[in-house]
């Protein structure tokens, strides 16, 4: 009977493992933050230093701002983590990924826009943080 015991709270305890991790990751003042700046903050980032070495593809014109594709390569050198921003969304913070070291620095995502206005890819590489950004004209806004 023991062993039955044991078995259930193995098992239960290896359901909930990873809820507990996926919780640990979650960057609440990052992502629930309602301006780019503080979005920022919660990151860690410090200063963002432009760079042509992000390369950023949007639409100009973006029909409906429910489905909007967005595309990130970062070409610097040891790239950490890219983080996806659009200024005029509730909560700017769309996206941030971390990359393994040797992983290439590319996504490619798909987000919601609430109105016309900047995309910004930050970059984090070697502790110090790039960016670029993009105006993107929404006609029907996709946050409601």
């Amino acid at each position: 009977m023991q062993r039955r015991h044991f078995l259930s709270a193995c098992v239960a305890l290896l359901a909930v493992a990873p809820f507990r991790a996926l919780a640990a990751v979650w960057n609440r003042l990052a992502f629930e933050s309602n301006s780019v700046d503080v979005a920022l903050q919660g990151l860690g980032a410090g200063p963002v230093v432009p760079s042509s070495d992000i390369v950023l593809v949007a639409p100009d014109f973006a029909e409906n701002g429910a489905v909007v594709q967005i595309e990130v390569e970062s070409r610097i050198p040891g790239t950490e983590a890219i983080a996806i921003l659009a200024e005029k969304n509730p909560t700017p913070l769309l996206a941030n990924f971390v990359f393994a070291a040797g992983a290439e620095p590319y996504v490619l995502v798909r987000v919601k826009l609430a109105e016309s206005g900047e995309v910004k890819a930050v970059v984090k590489a070697g502790g110090k943080y790039y960016g670029v950004a993009k105006m993107v004209e929404v006609a029907i806004g996709g946050c409601g």
